[in-house]
């Protein structure tokens, strides 16, 4: 299917004098997490919340910092979340996916919003 990637928004939700990021994150359905670079948490001001402990491909166990909020939006979805930073480029995880009820499109190698609830966010509590 090769590497699907997703035009995203991310700001600040302290900092509403600062302009939102317009970035192209690589979608890792596989991950949990949003990752984001160095320089964006800098650009955005995030301050770091806490360390977090990661095991990467490799097999080693980083300590790396986990800053937020921030604000994800993607089309007519937003979400809060938390990001690890870590990395050269921001990687989409699951878990922001998830919040904003979106999908992957095999056939279109894009993601997409949730055809079945286009105008709300659908989440399965029970």
């Amino acid at each position: 299917m090769g590497h699907l990637f997703a035009d995203i928004q991310l700001s600040n939700p302290r900092r509403s004098d600062l302009k939102p990021l317009m970035v192209q994150a690589l979608v890792d359905t596989g991950a949990l997490m949003l990752c984001i670079p160095e320089h964006i948490a800098v650009q955005l001001d995030l301050p770091t919340e806490s360390m977090r402990e990661v095991t990467v491909a490799d097999g080693r166990a980083l300590k790396i910092p986990y800053v937020g909020p921030l604000k994800v939006m993607f089309e007519n979805r937003l979400c809060f979340v938390g990001a690890l930073v870590m990395g050269d480029e921001v990687l989409l995880g699951a878990v922001p996916m998830e919040d904003m009820d979106l999908l992957l499109s095999p056939s279109r190698q894009t993601v997409v919003v949730n055809p079945a609830s286009p105008n709300v966010p659908h989440a399965r509590v029970k």
